[in-house]
């Protein structure tokens, strides 16, 4: 393996992936880091297939399945994504794995050595039955168990309208107005909870869908999020997630 393309939506799952193939391929090269299907169709349209591209599903302006109605890929992909719901789709392209995020490196090397053992005739029955494995329901997180007074209290994910970031704390604002500080990253609960509920809107936050009042256009396509227990927060959602938004919303 010389080449590998990773199409990944976030930089910093984008950095941590390229430290781990580096640790694992030290000789191979990354040859682009690409974020949106636009970009990637026309990296296809311009470059050689590289031996391997690691595929995040949702990207900046789709999902990157459209790449693959857009222009023709032949080499293998490695998805790597925090959402099991399209493990089904990912039979119809060039998958030999399909890796939920946050990914492990020893997860990642299995898949790189999976790769590396197939034949040419395509991929092999041991890959299809690890795809099948996704087809299982994934647990999300229901419930934090939390520090209070000399003992502990649980707070319920459904009781939560929306989470923030302050100061590099993470919080939880409740349906009832209380509030609450969680040992999680923004990151880790956008990994655990069900994005069907779910959705980060920005860094800053990651809101419940039923929190959600109304949506307004705001500059330059972005779109502002107005919530029901909460109308004077700031939360604007970028130009490349706005249509993210709007889809989760619709779903």
């Amino acid at each position: 393996m010389k080449q590998i393309l990773i199409i990944e939506d976030e930089k910093p799952n984008a950095d941590r992936l390229k430290r781990m193939l580096k640790a694992i391929k030290p000789k191979a090269e990354i040859v682009a880091v690409i974020d949106s299907v636009e970009e990637s169709v026309a990296w296809f349209n311009e470059h050689q297939q590289p031996d391997v591209v690691m595929m995040d599903v949702r990207l900046s302006d789709g999902l990157s399945f459209e790449i693959f109605e857009k222009t023709k890929i032949e080499c293998p992909v490695i998805f790597t994504t925090a959402y099991d719901e399209y493990a089904v789709r990912a039979f119809k392209y060039n998958s030999i794995d399909y890796l939920l995020k946050p990914i492990e490196q020893d997860e990642l090397k299995t898949a790189i050595e999976k790769l590396e053992s197939l034949n040419t005739g395509g991929v092999n029955q041991k890959s299809l039955e690890g795809l099948l494995n996704f087809l299982q329901p994934k647990d999300f997180r229901n419930r934090f168990l939390l520090p209070y007074r000399d003992g502990y209290k649980t707070v319920l994910v459904r009781d939560v309208a929306y989470f923030y970031s302050e100061q590099k704390i993470s919080k939880a604002k409740l349906n009832n107005g209380a509030m609450e500080i969680l040992p999680q990253t923004m990151e880790e609960l956008e990994q655990q909870l069900n994005p069907k509920s779910f959705f980060r809107a920005n860094r800053q936050y990651i809101i419940h869908i039923d929190a959600v009042q109304q949506v307004h256009n705001y500059f330059n396509g972005k779109l502002k999020i107005a919530l029901r227990n909460n109308p004077d927060a700031e939360i604007i959602v970028s130009r490349e997630k706005a249509h993210l938004l709007k889809n989760w919303l619709d779903y």
